[in-house]
């Protein structure tokens, strides 16, 4: 849920045999990425990109008829799969043998006209990309970095998100983007979101450290692919199979999400798609092209698609392959022609060396100097986990300069932990200005201290020039407490929504010590906590994959203002998904300053892990408060154990999930190697046996 930071200076500029200069080597690259028309000219390759979702099967067939079948040999293969490994072991990051098996029966299908190079393999749980190029292009490959999002629940679970591979070809920078989206028909807003996700929070190093990150959208050429997910809507199943069978592919397109959803600007704004002259690629009965047949029958979908983005690229077919039978989906592929810029190395001497001569005439210039839009900044009603952006400009002057913000004396960052300037540091030509995003964000690491008044949303930013002055900017704001955030102990003792308390109440509340014992005048759990538990339990306990497919983040606002102000007397009032009242749950209590099973009592947890009854005594010690909790939350998920049949999950899913939420390595102590499968297992234990 945090918004990720762009980069600002282009890495396009391909510097040979160059030595570092520090401030002068910037500028000569960016003068270089200006002129990069005056010494490179457009040479065309041949891409091939293919995606298969392959339903956690491993290879059974030859994979030629998908990979290299009618086709000249492509100077580069990017290769995608999803659901590599449907596995529960998978499914937690752990290895799997199903990524060599993939790999060696890709590598085994490769033309056979050409030798290629592996040049990277990524993987996130099932989401894999594989990168080869021709052996004679590997030469002109550099600056490799691979990436992983997970976008599954609470932004961290790898069984949906995107895998990615940037690199700079000659000197063009490509960035190959697999992914694999929310599923089931009507969750498109839940897509939508995926693929936000992905943009703003994939990031890759820079060879140059000094440089921020480059995203996605900094590329000369973007090529996206993988289970999309997107499905078709209005028509019923009959009607989706008739014009499929009339070959009526553009009527049926009509009713595509994904074309209704480029259309309305929602994703994939600035790319392209071929045209779908193919039959829907989902759902067909494993081993067969027959559709669907079991109880669900789903309709069919161009679920598997292709996109790019970018100059000189043509595409050349767009196909799916029906011949393999390995899944319930088909593989689908695309050939481009991508006109890559090439460097002629003697044009780019000679631009460098103009370059160079211009620059020895303004060694000897003023001292920089800028002029900034604004220089006071103030944060109104700031949320949890709700980013607030203000943005100002820097207008250069007459001398190229480089800025940075830089570290106070004697601090640690040059920002406080709630706030990120964006970008934190940059060069600016003459004349030239640049947009600078304060963007300010608290979660759980910062907002127990807000409560209380400890911390307060004032900052003093400072901007420093190199070779010049700085800069001095101020930035407050005022935050509304949260429930989120707040102590355990601190809520039973809150009969009112938070937001309903004066402010010193709440500070003294959060401030006030843990007590082995309570007094009797404050309640036995949060309300916070049983009113998304008991919704839960009321609406949810028979949701399919609940506590594994993440909710809205507009709907978390929604549940997360009803909680701190009790506006909405219930949260039936919201009209918010299971997924998104469950996802809440969990960031409840992430966010709890002291865990439900307290720092205290962790190692005794690890140390009594397979042994009930000495598990049970660990529990017995704990705070009157967090005890009461964590039965509570015990007998909410053994009735959910109790409806597995209709909401899939099992202790394997709950323990882990659930176990590093309430069991927390405490801040500053090194985590022993089995912590995470010892946590595990204490939980599993309280889930099969009774209270």
């Amino acid at each position: 849920m945090v918004r990720s930071s762009t980069i600002t200076v282009s890495d396009k500029a391909h510097i040979l045999s160059m030595q570092k200069f520090g401030l002068r080597d910037t500028i000569v690259k960016l003068r270089l990425v200006q002129k990069e028309e005056d010494y490179t000219y457009i040479q065309n390759f041949r891409f091939f990109v293919g995606t298969y979702n392959v339903n956690g099967q491993s290879p059974k067939e030859c994979l030629q008829p998908w990979l290299s079948h009618g086709i000249q040999a492509p100077d580069v293969y990017c290769v995608g799969f999803q659901e590599l490994d449907l596995s529960k072991e998978a499914f937690f990051f752990h290895d799997t043998p199903k990524e060599e098996e993939w790999f060696k029966a890709v590598s085994e299908s490769l033309h056979p006209d050409a030798k290629y190079a592996k040049v990277k393999l990524i993987r996130l749980v099932g989401i894999m990309l594989l990168l080869y190029v021709k052996q004679e292009h590997a030469a002109h490959i550099s600056e490799v970095e691979a990436e992983t999002v997970g976008t599954g629940i609470m932004g961290r679970m790898g069984n949906k998100g995107g895998v990615a591979i940037r690199f700079q070809f000659h000197n063009t920078s490509i960035c190959i983007v697999n992914s694999h989206l929310a599923a089931h028909t009507e969750e498109y807003e839940r897509r939508n979101q995926d693929y936000k996700d992905i943009c703003s929070r994939m990031q890759f190093c820079q060879v140059d450290p000094s440089l921020p990150p480059l995203t996605i959208s900094k590329h000369d050429v973007i090529l996206w692919l993988g289970d999309l997910n997107y499905r078709i809507e209005e028509l019923d199943v009959e009607k989706v199979k008739k014009l499929i069978e009339e070959k009526a592919f553009q009527t049926l397109y009509a009713y595509d999400q994904l074309k209704t959803q480029v259309a309305a600007k929602a994703v994939f704004e600035g790319f392209t798609e071929g045209k779908l002259t193919f039959q829907p690629t989902y759902k067909y009965d494993t081993g067969s092209d027959k559709w669907d047949t079991s109880e669900k029958c789903r309709a069919p979908a161009w679920c598997d698609r292709i996109l790019w983005k970018g100059k000189n690229i043509t595409q050349l077919s767009y196909q799916s392959h029906m011949a393999l039978k390995t899944s319930d989906h088909k593989p689908v592929s695309s050939v481009f022609d991508i006109g890559v810029k090439v460097i002629n190395e003697e044009l780019y001497r000679k631009t460098l060396e103009e370059i160079v001569r211009s620059l020895d005439k303004m060694e000897n210039a003023n001292i920089p100097s800028v002029s900034l839009s604004k220089q006071e900044f103030f944060f109104q009603n700031v949320k949890y986990m709700q980013l607030q952006v203000e943005s100002f400009t820097i207008q250069n002057g007459q001398v190229p300069c480089q800025f940075e913000f830089i570290n106070k004396p004697d601090e640690k960052s040059y920002c406080k932990q709630w706030l990120n300037a964006n970008p934190s540091r940059g060069f600016l030509l003459p004349d030239s200005a640049i947009e600078i995003e304060l963007e300010l964000f608290v979660n759980k690491t910062m907002a127990t201290k807000l409560n209380s008044g400890e911390d307060k949303l004032e900052d003093i930013l400072v901007l420093h020039l190199d070779r010049g002055k700085d800069y001095f900017l101020s930035v407050s704001g005022n935050y509304l407490p949260s429930c989120f955030g707040s102590p355990l102990h601190t809520l039973c003792y809150m009969r009112e929504p938070i937001l309903n308390l004066p402010l010193e109440t709440i500070r003294q509340l959060t401030l006030m010590p843990l007590r082995t014992e309570d007094d009797g005048s404050q309640m036995e759990i949060p309300k916070e906590l049983q009113m998304m538990v008991d919704y839960l339990y009321r609406k949810a306990i028979q949701q399919e994959d609940l506590f594994q497919q993440p909710g809205l983040r507009l709907e978390f606002e929604h549940i997360r203002d009803c909680l701190d102000t009790g506006t909405n007397d219930t949260l039936e009032t919201l009209s918010a998904s299971n997924h998104s009242i469950a996802e809440a749950l969990l960031l409840f209590l992430e966010s709890l300053p002291e865990p439900v099973i307290c720092y205290s009592a962790y190692y005794n947890c690890l140390e009594c892990s397979g042994n009930y009854t000495a598990s049970k005594q660990v529990i017995s010690t704990l705070p009157t408060f967090h005890k009461n909790v964590f039965h509570y939350l015990m007998v909410f998920l053994q009735e959910l154990l109790k409806n597995s049949a209709k909401n899939h999950l099992d202790e394997n899913i709950l323990a882990s999930i659930f176990g590093s939420l309430l069991l927390r390595n405490p801040a500053g102590h090194q985590k022993l190697e089995t912590a995470e499968k010892k946590a595990q297992e204490f939980i599993r234990q309280f889930l099969y046996n009774s209270p």
